[in-house]
C-alpha cells in the first residue's frame, strides 16, 4: 500500500519508520521550516529505529512538496501535536481524492473534525474517509535526526473511530497488518475524552513548575515528577474527563486502567503506578514550561474539555482550575484562545446525544 506521513516528528517518523518495515510504500512529508529529520532521512535513504521495534526502514520519498507527497496515496496520516492539524489539512485542501483516507494520529481532542474544517470537507461528508486515533501508537524520542527510540509499541489500547462512523471498521481492516490491537470507537467523541495527555501532562507540569523552570529536562517525567499528591491532581482531572464521557453516553476508562492495557502501566493507581510504569521509565521532563504539556494539552486539551462540559451541563471545577493556573504561569489566556472548542469545530449546536454518536 502507498502510504503518505504528514509530519516528521518523533511520532512520525515511527510510524513511517513501522510502515515502511511491513513493506509499505511510504512518502514522509513535513513542512519547510521543519528542516533536519527531513533532510536525515532523505539522504539516509530511510529511518532506523531501535528499542521495542528496531531496524530500518527504507522510506520512498522524504521531502517539503506536498503533491509529491500525495502521490497515488491510499492511506493519509497526519501525525504531530494539536496545534499540527489544521495546518495539515490546510495543506491538502482541493488536493484529496474520493477514496483515499486519513487518519489523524492522535486526534488530540476533535482532531478529525479539526482536519475536515481545515480540508474544506463538510463534517458529514465520506467521500474521503477521515479518522482519529485516541492516542499516538508510541512512546517514542527522536535521538537524532533520521533515527528514533521507541520506548513502546502499543499492542493494544489505542481507540480508532471514523468521521462519519460508518467507516470505522473498514478502516481498521486497513491498518490491520501494522495495527492489529487497533480498537473502535464508538465516535470521535471517544478517542478524544479517552485522550489522557491533557489529563496527566499539565498536571506533572504544574506541580514542578519551579523544578522546570530552574532546572529544566534535569529530572524524569514520571518516575520523578509523579508525587502521591500529584497523582491525586490527575485523578481528579480524571474524574471530571470519565463525567463528562457518561453525560455523552460514552465510557471513558479511567488512565491507570487503560495505562495497563496499553502495557504502559503495571497498577491501577495514580501515585506509584506512573513512577513504576514500564512505558514511562528514562523519560525526561520537558527542558521549559513554553512547552506542548502545557500550550497544547491545556490550549488544546484542557480547554476543549471544560467547553464540552459546559456545553452539555457537567461541571468541571478542577480542569477550569488548572487552565486558569497555567494561564497565570504562563502570561497568557488559554481559555480566550479558544484554540479548539465545540464552536470552533462546528459542533456547539449539537446535544448531549447527538455528540455521543457523532
Amino acid at each position: 500500500m502507498k502510504i503518505a506521513v504528514l509530519g516528521a516528528g518523533a511520532g512520525g517518523t515511527a510510524l513511517a519508520f513501522d510502515y515502511a518495515a511491513h513493506g509499505h510504500e511510504v512518502r514522509l512529508f513535513d513542512f519547510a521550516q521543519f528542516p533536519d529529520n527531513i533532510a536525515a532521512v532523505a539522504s539516509r535513504g530511510g529511518i532506523s529505529a531501535d528499542g521495542n521495534i528496531s531496524g530500518f526502514g527504507a522510506i520512498a520519498h522524504a521531502g517539503h512538496d506536498i503533491d509529491e507527497a500525495l502521490q497515488d496515496a491510499e492511506l493519509i496520516y497526519a501525525v504531530g501535536p494539536a496545534y499540527s492539524t489544521e495546518p495539515f489539512g490546510a495543506a491538502v485542501a482541493g488536493k484529496l481524492r474520493p477514496g483515499q483516507t486519513v487518519i489523524v494520529s492522535p486526534g488530540s481532542c476533535g482532531g478529525a473534525l479539526a482536519f475536515k474544517q481545515a480540508a474544506g470537507l463538510p463534517v458529514d461528508d465520506d467521500s474521503v474517509r477521515v479518522a482519529e486515533t485516541s492516542t499516538l501508537h508510541y512512546a517514542v524520542r527522536l535521538t537524532e535526526p533520521g533515527k528514533v527510540h521507541v520506548f513502546l509499541k502499543l499492542k493494544a489500547g489505542n481507540l480508532l473511530a471514523a468521521l462519519p462512523g460508518h467507516h470505522t471498521d473498514a478502516i481498521l481492516q486497513l491498518v490491520a497488518d501494522v495495527y492489529p490491537g487497533m480498537e473502535p470507537a464508538k465516535s470521535v467523541m471517544q478517542t478524544s475524552l479517552q485522550n489522557a495527555n491533557p489529563i496527566i501532562h499539565p498536571a506533572v507540569t504544574l506541580a514542578n513548575a519551579a523544578r522546570i523552570d530552574t532546572v529544566g529536562a534535569d529530572f524524569l517525567f514520571y518516575e520523578e515528577g509523579v508525587s502521591d499528591a500529584t497523582g491525586r491532581l490527575i485523578e481528579a482531572l480524571d474524574k471530571e474527563r470519565i463525567a463528562v464521557g457518561d453525560k455523552l453516553g460514552i465510557v471513558i476508562l479511567p488512565d491507570p486502567k487503560m495505562g495497563m492495557r496499553q502495557g504502559y502501566m503495571l497498577a491501577d493507581d495514580y501515585g506509584s503506578a506512573y513512577r513504576q510504569a514500564p512505558g514511562f521509565q528514562g523519560i525526561g521532563a520537558q527542558p521549559q514550561l513554553d512547552h506542548r504539556y502545557l500550550n497544547e494539552d491545556v490550549g488544546y486539551g484542557l480547554v476543549f474539555m471544560s467547553h464540552l462540559g459546559r456545553q452539555i451541563g457537567v461541571a468541571t471545577p478542577v480542569m477550569d482550575a488548572v487552565i486558569h493556573i497555567a494561564s497565570v504561569i504562563m502570561a497568557r489566556d488559554y481559555r480566550a484562545e479558544a484554540l479548539r472548542t465545540p464552536k470552533s469545530l462546528g459542533i456547539a449546536d449539537r446535544s448531549a446525544g447527538e455528540l455521543g454518536s457523532l
